[in-house]
């Protein structure tokens, strides 16, 4: 039953770590590569990973410079940024791509703080939801295997305090990317 507990960390953590992608790709006016992790190109006849396509800089903090290893990709690398919800026109000069992006309004970036807080509770139900799958292996393995009730009562606090220590984690996270949308 002890492997329960231990699945149900690592789950936890994953899902900690799906929401740190999910909030890196919510831009913020700061140029990040993470925000193009979403995209994919139609490159010759299959979708791909812009980031497996090109190398992506920051020259400046507001300004993404997208450089593809193919240049015939060019065209295809800017369809796929126009087509994305980024909402950002990208600037084709033949060589590479440059995304500027624009200084959020204060609207914008309250709209975004509300964006960030329901991914960030998204996450908090993934976790519970973990626990409460966990809790419910648990009383059905100690049936099957005829585990104590003191011994089940045992890991089912141990999945409690794991619980508490990543929704802490997931707090930590919501005010962090908080803190970056405000000051941009």
């Amino acid at each position: 039953m002890r492997e329960l507990v231990t699945k149900a960390e690592e789950l936890m953590q994953k899902a900690i770590e799906h929401l740190k992608k999910e909030l890196a790709a919510i831009r913020t006016g700061r140029a990040t590569p993470a925000l193009l992790d979403r995209i994919t190109v139609d490159y010759y006849g299959g979708q791909t990973p812009l980031n497996q396509l090109a190398t992506i800089g920051v020259p400046e903090p507001r300004m993404l410079v997208i450089q593809p290893w193919d240049k015939s990709a060019l065209a295809e690398i800017e369809r796929a940024i126009m087509k994305s919800d980024l909402g950002i026109n990208p600037v084709n000069d033949g060589a590479v791509i440059r995304l500027v992006l624009p200084q959020p309004t204060h609207e914008r970036r309250l709209e975004l703080v509300k964006l960030v807080r329901k991914k960030a509770e998204e996450g908090r139900v993934a976790v519970r939801n973990i626990r409460r799958d966990t809790n419910d292996d648990l009383k059905s393995r100690q049936k099957k295997d005829g585990v104590s009730e003191d011994e089940l009562k045992r890991l089912q606090e141990e999945v409690q305090k794991l619980t508490d220590k990543y929704i802490k984690e997931v707090d930590n996270v919501l005010a962090l990317k908080e803190k970056e949308v405000m000051e941009g």
